[in-house]
């Protein structure tokens, strides 16, 4: 794998001119390595691969990091690389300005003063969007053990429950069932705080006749799920119900027309379409969806101004959502993978909604 992950990066370079590329940030190093540390280095040039990483990680990068040369050293990487390569005059390293810090970069340009630094941002990323099938099959692998999770949620969620115990068995429980760590800090939004999308669980009780927003995911292999439900707790008013045959229309709708070739505005506009003609359009306040793979939020975007382009092998979410205030919120999300005409949804979990 890593060897026509070299290849292509290679022939990249040589299409946009670039004489290297200079890789820290740590999932695009996963990427291109299989080194799963906190710390590595990379640099790619016409003839070499090097990766470099600190002394904590000698065993594990000699375990994961096959066909580059490999440096372990006590100090900063940069400093590190600067005594293992010689660089001429107007060497240009791509690199990708997205993930690398102010600090960093004035370090680049002190260290390699004769060098120039392009901007490279979506090389790695262009290809890590298009996922192999072996890719895919570690995201199943989350996303099955997220959905034991979830099902398992179903009798924890009850009047008097706080959002804050909810979301530390969903941490529970997906270690236990074989995640290597969370996908991002659970959500879990109860009642009016639904309206709140990015709400952090409180601890605030569950009450009956209200919705509880469930957003979660676990990362297995390196590879994320990501997945929201929304529950109601006894019975709930008409508004609330109405909402959510809304979302879960509206999130229907633009998985049945999820496909290869389209724009990632055009799939966030049919559901966004659907909401407005419900008169709820403000209440949908973020994209549609995103990305997902070796990071929770990668390309290709889903917004309502995203022109990246759905091809064959990216694995996305799709997640509409409306958030009312004094009412609450419901938001609905599952994964689904590219196919060349179509797509293939990769969670199972039913979107009726489940009363509890």
């Amino acid at each position: 794998m890593n060897a026509r992950r070299l290849e292509a990066v290679r022939q990249k370079l040589k299409a946009l001119q670039l004489d290297g590329l200079l890789v820290a940030f740590i999932p695009h190093v996963r990427y291109l390595t299989n080194f799963s540390g906190s710390n590595g280095l990379v640099l790619i040039t016409s003839r070499q691969q090097l990766f470099l990483t600190d002394g904590r990680y000698t065993a594990q990068s000699r375990d994961e990091v096959k066909g580059y040369r490999r440096v372990i050293t006590g100090r900063n990487l940069f400093q590190e690389l600067k005594q293992r390569i010689r660089i001429p005059s107007g060497f240009r390293f791509g690199i990708d300005q997205m993930h690398i810090t102010v600090a960093e970069m004035e370090s680049l340009r002190h260290l390699f003063p004769k060098a120039k630094f392009v901007p490279a941002d979506t090389l790695v990323d262009s290809f890590a969007s298009v996922k192999l099938e072996s890719e895919i099959d570690r995201i199943c692998k989350a996303i099955s053990i997220s959905e034991r999770v979830f099902y398992g949620l179903l009798s924890v969620i009850k009047e008097g429950v706080s959002e804050l115990d909810v979301a530390a068995e969903i941490v529970y429980q997906h270690r236990k069932h074989g995640a290597e760590a969370e996908a991002f800090e659970p959500i879990v939004a109860s009642g009016e705080r639904g309206a709140l999308p990015h709400a952090r669980a409180s601890s605030k009780k569950i009450r009956k006749g209200e919705l509880v927003t469930i957003d979660f995911g676990c990362r297995v292999n390196g590879y994320h799920s990501d997945l929201t439900r929304t529950v109601a707790v006894g019975r709930i008013s008409t508004e609330r119900r109405r909402i959510y045959n809304v979302v879960r229309d509206a999130q229907q709708r633009a998985l049945d027309e999820s496909r290869d070739r389209m724009k990632g505005k055009e799939l966030d506009a049919i559901a966004r379409r659907h909401i407005r003609d419900h008169k709820l359009g403000k209440f949908f306040t973020h994209s549609l969806g995103h990305g997902l793979g070796l990071q929770v939020h990668e390309s290709p975007r889903i917004s309502a101004i995203s022109e990246d382009i759905l091809v064959p092998g990216n694995v996305i979410t799709i997640e509409p959502g409306v958030y009312v205030a004094g009412i609450g919120g419901v938001r609905i999300e599952d994964d689904v993978a590219i196919l060349k005409g179509g797509h293939e949804l990769l969670s199972t979990i039913p979107k009726d909604l489940i009363t509890l």
